[in-house]
């Protein structure tokens, strides 16, 4: 689906703008969560914005070969979002408050997304300023989110807050897999190679409970010791629901075979798979996977995926993202 998904990105300009859009599942999301400027809503969080969000309808955009939506949300993401002193992006806008953009921190799952969006809309629509943006996106990344330590390029879910003096503090679910190895075609496997590879490496290592499951933060302490990040619920959650998303779209469900595995056994016992689950007491939610979860579910154990996209803008996107 990815190499699909490349392949349709290399037709050209005029021809992809006057392209009919014709997927009926995106033009329901961008209708319901796309703002005329740009901005895409997060209507399940008291309407704000984030660089997630806005990297979710570039690379849905994209896909769906939306030229107009693209070019709305690439704007107002470095328009709106984009920082002065670096090729990043503040994570939040809030509409409610007096200051919109209060935080400047980015969130790297965010940025990875945006570069590998621009990149690809550069080459498909022959947008050279695109093709620069992701440059520098990427740049930034690497300079800025690549936290050398304990022999590890770990990558950090942001430029401050996660890199500390004992520990370094990681979110398996930024590791997006397709961009990444997008960035090696870009700028070759000595630059991100040892990313990917220490990904890799803490995806494996980040398996806990009788389950082997990844939970939503983790926090590393030497090269090979990681636990749940304390201070968070040790949960296979709401984050670490997209582990398994970016591991089966960017090829690697070797990866997460213990959450198929586990996914199964729940199906096996005639019971819905739990919306989270603690890997360190085995307590489980007592209500099932969102419509997106389960549409990852659909994408990793050949379960049946929703037929209709949800109303929910994080469930939704999630949907959408299981389609790549």
């Amino acid at each position: 689906m990815l190499m699909a998904l490349t392949a349709a990105c290399n037709t050209g300009g005029s021809q992809g703008r006057a392209q009919a859009v014709t997927d009926s599942f995106w033009t329901a999301w961008r209708d319901r969560f796309v703002a005329p400027e740009g901005r895409v809503v997060d209507t399940g969080n008291g309407g704000i914005s984030h660089s997630e969000g806005q990297s979710y309808g570039m690379i849905l955009a994209l896909r769906a070969g939306d030229r107009n939506a693209f070019e709305r949300i690439a704007k107002w993401t470095q328009d709106t979002l984009g920082r002065q002193d670096m090729a990043l992006h503040s994570w939040r806008y809030d509409p409610r408050e007096a200051i919109r953009v209060s935080d400047p921190n980015n969130a790297t799952d965010g940025d990875l997304v945006i570069a590998w969006a621009l990149a690809l809309a550069g080459e498909r629509w022959q947008r050279s300023d695109w093709t620069k943006r992701a440059q520098e996106v990427r740049e930034a990344i690497h300079m800025h989110c690549v936290e050398q330590r304990y022999g590890r390029s770990l990558l950090l879910p942001g430029v401050v807050g996660f890199a500390e003096p004992a520990q370094v503090l990681v979110n398996p679910s930024y590791f997006v897999w397709p961009a990444l190895d997008h960035f090696v075609k870009m700028d070759g496997d000595s630059t991100w190679g040892p990313v990917i590879r220490d990904c890799e490496a803490i995806t494996r290592l980040a398996r806990f409970g009788p389950h082997h499951l990844p939970c939503d933060w983790v926090a590393v302490t030497s090269k090979n010791d990681v636990a749940p990040a304390p201070g968070k619920p040790p949960r296979f959650g709401y984050d670490a629901i997209r582990v398994p998303l970016y591991a089966v779209v960017g090829g690697r469900a070797g990866l997460v075979q213990p959450v198929a595995e586990w996914w199964r056994s729940c199906l096996s016992q005639h019971r819905p798979i739990p919306a989270w689950i603690d890997v360190v007491t085995g307590e489980e939610a007592n209500y099932p996977l969102s419509t997106g979860g389960a549409a990852i579910a659909g994408r990793l154990i050949a379960t049946l995926a929703p037929a209709a996209l949800d109303t929910d803008y994080f469930s939704a996107s999630l949907q959408m993202l299981a389609r790549l």
